[in-house]
C-alpha cells in the first residue's frame, strides 16, 4: 500500500494535497466538502489588511452617524447581523471549522504592513488555527522605493508576527525578487517555517470603450506549474523550511511533479473551483495508481528526487536550459 502521508509546518498530513486560500473556504459547508473529498488540510480564505484597518474607522462612522440621528440613538449600536467591518466573522468561522473538521486549518492574512496584523494574528491563533499563512501582496509603484527597502519591510513583518504567535508561520511569495534564494533565506531567518510558491498577481484589464480599468480574474492551468516547480526544485534542501507549491496543480501528474521537485505539499484552488472539489479524490487515486505502477512506496521516497541537487544536470534549471529551449525551435522554423 502506497503511503501518501507527508508533513508541512510540523503538521502530520494524510496526503500532500491541500486546498489553498479561495472562496471555497468562506463557508463551513465548503470546508466540510473539501475534507470529505480527501484534502489533507485547508488554508482559509484571506482576511485582507484593508478589512482590519477599516474596522475602527467604519465603526466610528456608523456610531457617529447614529448618534446624530436622534437623542435615543446614543444608546444603540449598529445592527450587527448586517454589519461586518472587521475580522470577527472570520475568527468565528475558524472556530466553527475547527469544531467541525478533523483536518488542519490554516489562517490567511493578506497585506503588507504590520499595522493590525500582529493583534489579528494572535486572535487567529486563539480561534484555533493550526498555522498561519502570510500572503504578502504588494505592488511597488513608488520609484523612490528601493528593492532593499521593500524586502526589509517583508522581513520586518515576518519577524514581528513570528514573535507574537506560537503556531507555525508560512509566507506566500511572488516570484518577483532580484535574488529570490537570498530573500527566501532572510525570511526563514526572520521566523518563517514554510514558504508558499507562488502568489499569482491578478492583472487588471482595460475597457477601451468605457475607459475604465477593470478587474480580470483568470484561473490557473497546468502551464502555470512550471514557474513554481522550477524554484521549488532550486530551493529544496537549501533552506531550513518547508515548501508548498501552489499555482498550476490540476492533475495527479502536476502534484507528483511538485513532490519530485521537493515540495512538502501541493496546493489546489483553480481546479476545485472549475471542476468541483470531487477532483481531490480523483487526483489522489491517480497519484496512488501511478506510484504503484512505478514502484514508489511513499511520498517521502520521491520528495526532492528531481530537485536541482538530485538531477544529473543541475544546470537544466538555470541559463543552459533557456538556451536549449530556444534552439529546440530551430527545426520547426526551417
Amino acid at each position: 500500500m502506497v503511503d501518501l502521508s507527508t508533513t508541512y509546518l510540523g503538521l502530520q498530513l494524510k496526503n500532500p494535497l491541500m486546498a489553498s486560500a479561495s472562496p471555497l473556504s468562506k463557508k463551513l459547508d465548503g470546508v466540510r466538502r473539501l475534507e470529505d473529498a480527501g484534502v489533507s488540510a485547508v488554508v482559509m480564505y484571506s482576511l485582507f489588511e484593508e478589512q482590519i484597518t477599516h474596522e475602527s474607522l467604519a465603526l466610528d462612522y456608523f456610531l457617529s452617524r447614529g448618534t446624530e440621528t436622534y437623542a435615543e440613538a446614543l444608546t444603540y449600536f449598529p445592527d450587527m447581523p448586517h454589519y461586518n467591518v472587521g475580522p470577527d466573522e472570520y475568527l468565528n468561522l475558524i472556530q466553527k471549522v475547527k469544531q467541525s473538521v478533523s483536518i488542519p486549518v490554516i489562517g490567511s492574512l493578506n497585506g503588507i504592513s504590520t499595522g493590525g496584523w500582529i493583534d489579528t494574528a494572535k486572535r487567529i491563533e486563539q480561534a484555533g488555527a493550526d498555522a498561519l499563512e502570510l500572503n504578502i501582496y504588494f505592488i511597488p509603484t513608488d520609484p523612490m522605493l528601493t528593492s532593499g527597502q521593500l524586502e526589509q519591510a517583508y522581513i520586518d513583518l515576518v519577524r514581528d508576527v513570528h514573535k507574537q504567535i506560537h503556531i507555525p508561520l508560512a509566507v506566500k511569495l511572488s516570484p518577483f525578487f532580484t535574488s529570490l534564494p537570498s530573500f527566501a533565506r532572510s525570511l526563514v531567518n526572520a521566523g518563517a517555517n514554510g514558504l508558499v510558491l507562488f502568489n499569482r498577481f491578478y492583472q487588471p484589464d482595460l475597457d477601451i470603450e468605457s475607459l475604465e480599468v477593470v478587474p480580470n480574474l483568470v484561473l490557473s492551468t497546468s502551464e502555470d506549474l512550471r514557474l513554481p516547480l522550477r524554484w521549488v526544485a532550486m530551493l529544496y534542501g537549501r533552506l531550513d523550511a518547508d515548501l508548498a507549491l501552489t499555482s498550476g496543480v490540476h492533475s495527479a501528474q502536476d502534484a507528483l511533479k511538485a513532490m519530485m521537485a521537493g515540495a512538502n505539499v501541493a496546493m489546489v484552488a483553480s481546479e476545485f473551483i472549475h471542476n468541483g472539489v470531487g477532483r481531490a479524490g480523483e487526483i489522489l487515486s491517480d497519484m496512488q495508481n501511478w506510484m504503484e505502477a512505478y514502484e514508489y512506496t511513499s511520498i517521502k521516497q520521491m520528495q526532492g528526487s528531481m530537485s536541482q541537487r538530485a538531477v544529473a544536470e543541475p544546470a537544466a534549471f538555470e541559463r543552459a536550459n533557456y538556451m536549449r529551449a530556444l534552439t529546440s525551435f530551430d527545426n520547426r522554423l526551417w
